[in-house]
């Protein structure tokens, strides 16, 4: 399937031929894919799955977090409110160990997605992972196990409006009115954490918090 530049916008085109960590259901590899191939539902829908990372910025002097919209040049979930950066550890070798890849790319895509140069992958605490599917439209969607990671620390922000287009650094009683106010403005897998995890951890702090486990969330 060819992505025309008609429809779509043509870095977003050219990011969609990374190679993704294509797995197995119990998080083992089992070979790489472009992403797109393994963001079509028509894949998705035979059981394609491929690793992915969420990270949470929590700014240290005060607890906020920082929360971004993504781009409407997003091919996947464009326009929706979300954690600080989430996206997917490459096939190449530095990203495919497990938790210490997604840390990697971690690392690597908050500096491309917002400038945050600060960060390195001492400072990033993995919690869980989890494996979900969720539709984006009729014709995308994400299958994912989700590896995710806190990290508190005073930043700059840069933001790459190809990626980006806004963002919020917000205290727990603002991101609660956030939901209130439209779930859906939400990408899924942001709802997912939130209902699961997200409230507990924030209050307990993420060094509390750390279970490691695959959590099967489909």
């Amino acid at each position: 399937m060819e992505l025309s530049k008609e429809e779509y916008d043509s870095e977003q085109i050219r990011l969609m031929e990374e190679r993704c960590i294509l797995l197995n259901p119990d998080d083992s590899i089992a070979g790489d894919v472009s992403k797109k191939e393994c963001h079509l539902m028509s894949n998705i829908e035979k059981g394609m799955l491929h690793r992915a990372f969420s990270t949470f910025l929590f700014r240290e002097s005060d607890g906020r977090l920082l929360m971004q919209k993504r781009a409407q040049e997003k091919i996947t979930f464009p326009g929706l409110w979300t954690n600080t950066c989430c996206s997917h550890p490459l096939s190449v070798v530095s990203e495919m160990d497990g938790v210490l890849g997604g840390k990697r790319a971690a690392v690597r895509k908050l500096d491309h997605e917002l400038g945050i140069n600060q960060i390195n992958v001492d400072d990033l605490d993995f919690l869980t992972k989890i494996h979900y599917l969720a539709p984006s439209d009729g014709l995308w969607g994400e299958h994912e196990i989700d590896y995710i990671y806190f990290v508190k620390k005073d930043v700059s922000v840069e933001v790459n409006e190809n990626e980006v287009s806004d963002i919020r650094w917000v205290s727990v009683d603002e991101l609660k009115e956030m939901l209130s106010d439209g779930y859906s403005q939400f990408t899924p897998w942001f709802r997912i954490i939130v209902e699961n995890f997200l409230f507990k951890w924030w209050e307990k702090g993420a060094e509390a918090s750390q279970d490691g486990l695959l959590h099967r969330l489909i």
